[in-house]
């Protein structure tokens, strides 16, 4: 590991010269896209309108073919927007800059070069010391989107995939409490002369807002729980109408639980495994024919009795009470998603070919600093060195000005 303010020019092959002063002029940039292999992930990282965009600002973009196939692109829509259609995996690995949805798999990172720019999600929880040691490698470069920011230290394409989900979860009890899902035949909402369900959220974060938002719009009445006033305080701003919030309290939130006939489990955790704040007794004491939907089940769940599901079988049964616990929600409704996708990607593409590359970028924006977590195969991240027990340098000793 580095001594810090040390920096050993010669581990990143480039002169102090030009370390010191790269110039800044247009580069053309050669980005490809391949189809995703992860199971049941329909995502694309790119849109055909995006893959225009670049193209027709002298980028070349690669699609492998079917790429965009689970958002319901065809080729067809990515040859028209001036991509180039491959048809192997070795193929549009030729590219200099990958963009992924999901993290490569080890057989994927067989097929890069060296010194290849990486742009995908890292999962660091379903990681391990492989994956990092396959990259280094390679001598890779890797943004993870967990951590690109924006100028108003946002972090863009976590958020749009929260908000998605958020939305998307009540949407998603709204079907299995209907008779098509076999559910107890309510309308999701309400209606004159009928009394409108009731949803309780855990969790005022972005996707409990949005989730709340949602469910507001539908007629429903809403009570939020989380832990922290503060959040409670922005979600009611926020939403501007009429929304019940409460400090997590354990007997208060059982009293809701009984009454309502949707809980949203929208907890996110810092770091490690989401708190389980539903006990199974609770849950047993709520509605027969209820909903959960364990949006946190990526970390952990929320819920005592929530157990990881699929897209193809989401839902099971305990306890009387219908279980939704599907880890990766925003591929559900892919074409949203990849358009949410792009709409962050391609203009950080767009700004590293009009400034000559991204090195100039990763001087200038923090935000992009933030998300750099291998920089020619050197691990640049103190939180993945210190986790996975790696040396390091840490990304501002390497491009502060």
């Amino acid at each position: 590991m580095s001594k810090p303010g040390f920096l050993d020019i010669s581990l990143y092959g480039l002169p102090q010269e030009e370390v010191l002063e790269i110039k800044r002029h247009k580069k053309s940039l050669d980005i490809g896209v391949p189809k995703e292999t992860c199971l049941q992930e329909k995502r694309v990282a790119l849109s055909p309108q995006s893959v225009q965009l670049l193209v027709n600002n002298g980028h070349t973009v690669r699609i492998e073919t079917g790429a965009g196939e689970g958002a319901h692109y065809r080729d067809m829509h990515y040859s028209d927007a001036g991509a180039e259609i491959v048809y192997t995996k070795e193929e549009v690995f030729r590219s200099s800059i990958l963009l992924k949805v999901e993290p490569p798999s080890l057989d994927e990172i067989e097929l890069m070069h060296p010194k290849q720019i990486l742009i995908s999600a890292l999962q660091l929880k379903t990681q391990n010391a492989l994956y990092f040691d396959a990259l280094m490698k390679k001598k890779a470069t890797a943004l993870s989107y967990e951590g690109l920011m924006d100028e108003d230290g946002i972090v863009p394409i976590v958020r749009s995939m929260s908000e998605i989900a958020g939305s998307s979860a009540i949407l998603i009890a709204s079907e299995y409490l209907s008779n098509l899902k076999s559910g107890m035949g309510y309308l999701l909402g309400g209606v004159s002369g009928v009394p409108p369900t009731e949803v309780v959220i855990i969790g005022a974060g972005t996707v409990g807002t949005y989730a709340a938002k949602t469910a507001i719009a539908l007629g429903a009445t809403v009570k939020v729980f989380d832990k922290s006033i503060s959040r409670l305080r922005r979600l009611q701003n926020q939403i501007n109408a009429p929304v019940s919030t409460c400090v997590f309290q354990p007997n208060i939130l059982e009293k809701a639980l009984k009454k309502c006939e949707v809980a949203i489990g929208a907890v996110r955790a810092v770091d490690g495994r989401t708190p389980c704040l539903v006990s199974e007794e609770m849950v047993m004491e709520m509605k027969q024919g209820a909903v959960i939907i364990d949006v946190s089940i990526d970390q952990g769940g929320a819920f005592e009795t929530s157990e990881l599901t699929t897209h193809d079988k989401p839902t099971f049964v305990k306890h009387g009470i219908i279980h939704y616990c599907v880890p990766n929600i925003p591929s559900r409704v892919s074409r949203t998603a990849s358009f949410s996708l792009s709409n962050v990607l391609s203009p950080l593409l767009q700004e590293i070919g009009e400034r000559g590359g991204l090195e100039e970028i990763l001087f200038n924006k923090r935000g992009v600093r933030s998300g750099l977590y291998l920089y020619n195969g050197v691990l640049t991240s103190k939180e993945l060195g210190e986790y996975y027990n790696l040396p390091y340098t840490n990304a501002e000793l390497l491009f502060h000005k």
